[in-house]
């Protein structure tokens, strides 16, 4: 008999803070092992990445040799004919005296010509540097995206009870998107940097006094950039929770929208989101107004270099240490010794939000709230007999408020056992243990006499079919809707489930057929159609166990009429459990199990539960028969 090893050893009750999902992260705004991970999704593309990093190398050389061209070659060689100078040159001079000899041309086409050359092959080396940067980045996010969506769905029904939907949603999307802003914006600075240290060694073997009393400014950058880091730190992770509140608002909303329109509830629905929205405005100014101040500011500072250039530069042509060009150039180059700095701080403001995103998306990833599953599982025969067996079951979704006290109860194999009761008696908490969707001690829940806990729970789902009155429909078509992607459903295996249980008449009179692609949720479906279809999925999947969850509730008298026949086939030689009210599928049951309050109050077949006028017999009267008040106000059943 296999084990479950202690750390895999499943309780029920088991506390976690679900709050910490979605509580407020402290979004360190260089967290460096946050930023590694992020990365890691762009291994597979290091490649391309290393070939984009080689052409924003050769595009920003080309801008810079492009800024010489001007200065060196156009101002002080052509026009003002001094080609001596301290200010290097990199050899343009030389190579357009070349290209003036070599075509015989005049100095301003040969330089002209250069000019063009490299200003094409700036252009289209920075393009191709841009092409191969978007490209892995993309393709690592959807790999991200992938990871994400993959590892929330192997997260059990406990976490979906307590995380709401909307919150999940936003950090597939939201978050993930802020991270493509980062890489895309650290992939541009990369090409920034270059000209930036180009222009500092040139700057710096002309003047250093210069070149010392500009980089003076660049503290002063650094300084406002670090107060500008702790005003909106706070801000932006604000801002991404709005986002995230809006969303889920949004969501529960448009998912409810009939309830909210027969509740009249638009009004003072639209008066919460205006709130939130409201809120979430308020926060964006903040972030706007702070980024604004933050970038005129740096603006100025280049103002004031370009005035400092201008003030030694001219002293300095007056007496000849310096070129008429050498001085414009030393301008172009300031603007490259600042604009990178100028970005770095544009970008810390997309960095904030990255890393509160990422520290979100992170925590989903790293959420280990699952299904414990036996080390060694035992495997199923190939066709279960079916025998269920509930054993003293104990079972509360949080810690002191038990749901199930002590259940016990067989089902013998073909048996059908209807389970009724009061409103949150444990009915449906019964049927999702069995289906394994939660965790709960060992020795309590049995299949074919073996401990569920002894069994993985994808081995146990696929025995087990369950119709449940909120029938879930996904986008497709009506054949893909029965099949949901098992290769072993043929399209003549669904046609036929379908024949069984009535359903083949009313797909064969939509548009398509069985080809006609059903919307989300199945809107263009009535509610019998999609029991229906139903009933067809459950049959064309062929479980041994089978779980009706008031699965007839939403049906009128005709489409019952239809359904009840399909059922009597579908529950032919499977075990069968009914969650339902009406009667006649209670009669056909062969035990009835009544719950109440999560404990065993009656068992036994219907007529027995009926002459033992107990609790049952109410349940019963109470849902079939008239109920008349008399003048008194004691309540008579007829």
């Amino acid at each position: 008999m296999n084990t479950i090893s202690p750390s895999d050893k499943p309780t029920n009750g088991e506390e976690r803070d679900h709050a910490m999902f979605d509580a407020e992260l402290s979004g360190a705004v260089l967290n460096f092992h946050l930023l590694k991970r992020i990365i890691s999704w762009l291994a597979p593309y290091r490649l391309r990445l290393f070939v984009s990093g080689l052409l924003v190398l050769g595009a920003s050389f080309s801008a810079v040799v492009m800024e010489v061209v001007i200065s060196r070659v156009l101002v002080d060689y052509i026009i003002v004919g001094d080609a001596d100078s301290v200010m290097p040159d990199l050899g343009m001079i030389e190579f357009t005296q070349r290209i003036e000899t070599l075509f015989a041309l005049p100095p301003l086409y040969a330089a002209g010509a250069i000019f063009f050359i490299l200003m094409t092959l700036s252009a289209v080396l920075g393009h191709w540097h841009r092409l191969t940067l978007i490209g892995p980045i993309v393709h690592a996010l959807r790999d991200l995206r992938q990871d994400l969506f993959a590892h929330l769905e192997s997260r059990p029904s406990s976490f979906y009870d307590r995380v709401p939907v909307g919150r999940i949603m936003t950090r597939v999307t939201n978050d993930v998107e802020a991270l493509y802003e980062m890489l895309r914006g650290m992939g541009s600075l990369l090409g920034e940097f270059v000209p930036f240290l180009v222009a500092l060694t040139i700057m710096l073997s002309t003047s250093v006094e210069l070149t010392a009393i500009l980089l003076l400014l660049v503290p002063i950058v650094g300084v406002a950039t670090f107060y500008f880091r702790r005003a909106t730190r706070e801000i932006f992770r604000r801002v991404r929770n709005s986002v995230s509140a809006l969303n889920q608002y949004l969501q529960e909303n448009l998912s409810g929208m009939q309830v909210v329109q027969l509740s009249q509830r638009q009004e003072r629905n639209k008066s919460e989101y205006t709130r939130i929205n409201q809120e979430n405005l308020s926060l964006e100014f903040k972030s706007i107004d702070l980024s604004t101040f933050y970038g005129a500011f740096n603006d100025s500072l280049s103002s004031v270099g370009l005035g400092i250039i201008i003030y030694y530069g001219a002293g300095a042509v007056v007496q000849d240490e310096m070129s008429l060009g050498g001085v414009i150039l030393f301008t172009r180059f300031m603007n490259m010794l600042f604009t990178p700095v100028v970005m770095l701080g544009e970008q810390l403001n997309v960095l904030f939000r990255a890393m509160a995103s990422g520290e979100r998306i992170f925590q989903a990833l790293d959420w280990d709230e699952q299904i414990h599953e036996p080390v060694n599982p035992r495997q199923l025969s190939s066709r279960l007999a079916g025998k269920v067996e509930f054993r003293n079951v104990h079972f509360a979704y949080t810690r002191n408020t038990p749901i199930l006290k002590g259940v016990s109860v067989i089902i013998q194999p073909g048996e059908k056992l209807a389970i009724v009761g009061p409103t949150g008696s444990g009915k449906s908490t019964l049927i999702r243990l069995l289906g394994r969707f939660y965790d709960f001690p060992p020795g309590q829940i049995f299949l074919d006499d073996i401990d569920l806990n002894e069994l993985h729970s994808r081995d146990v789902r696929q025995r087990i079919g369950v119709v449940l009155q909120d029938f879930h429909i996904f986008s497709g078509s009506v054949l893909d809707n029965i099949s949901l992607g098992n290769d072993k459903i043929t399209r003549e295996k669904a046609i036929e489930a379908a024949k069984t249980v009535n359903a083949h008449e009313f797909i064969e009179r939509l548009k398509d057929g069985y080809d006609t692609q059903l919307v989300e949720r199945g809107a263009n479906l009535s509610q019998g159609q999609r029991q229906l279809l139903a009933f067809a999925r459950v049959l064309a999947a062929d479980p041994e166990i089978l779980i009706l969850d008031e699965a007839t509730a939403s049906i009128d008298t005709e489409t019952e009429v239809l359904i009840q026949d399909g059922l009597r086939k579908l529950m032919e030689g499977r075990t069968s459990i009914l969650i339902a009210h009406r009667l006649q599928t209670i009669q056909e049951a062969n035990h009835v199990l009544v719950l109440h309050q999560g404990e065993v109050k009656e068992y036994g077949t219907h007529q027995e539960l009926i002459a033992l006028d107990g609790l049952y017999r109410t349940l019963h009267e109470l849902q079939f028969q008239d109920v008349v008040v008399d003048t008194d106000g004691e309540t008579i059943l007829e």
